[in-house]
């Protein structure tokens, strides 16, 4: 079984689309492992995002990561093929969030998400 972390950003849960974005996840084949609402001080996001230090965005980003409530979500995906499958799931899943921001007139992806062994 392999993990997937992925963060519903603020400007998504102050929206209130925490709710149809979770069952996007699950229609995506993820399972539910952990969820917890959170809020990021800068530090945080400067650390979480420190592969990111040296790009242009960085600022905008741990600043917007920390300006309000984020959902913090841990995800499994168990097959036959995990790295194939999850790859291909991960995709369909952020095209789908792309699609499901600019539709409700969000900003910024809606999704961040990272893999895990």
């Amino acid at each position: 079984m392999e993990r997937t972390l992925a963060i519903i950003k603020p400007d998504a849960v102050a929206a209130q689309h925490v709710g149809a974005i979770l069952q996007r996840i699950e229609g995506a084949g993820f399972e539910i492992r952990a969820m917890r609402l959170v809020r990021l001080s800068r530090a945080d996001a400067e650390g979480f995002y420190a592969v990111h230090r040296e790009r242009p965005f960085f600022g905008s980003l741990t600043a917007f990561m920390s300006s309000g409530p984020s959902v913090a979500l841990a995800l499994s995906v168990i097959a036959i093929n995990t790295r194939l499958i999850r790859s291909t799931m991960l995709e369909v899943l952020r095209q789908d969030f792309v699609q499901f921001a600019k539709a409700k007139g969000l900003p910024r992806q809606a999704v961040a998400g990272e893999v895990t062994a």
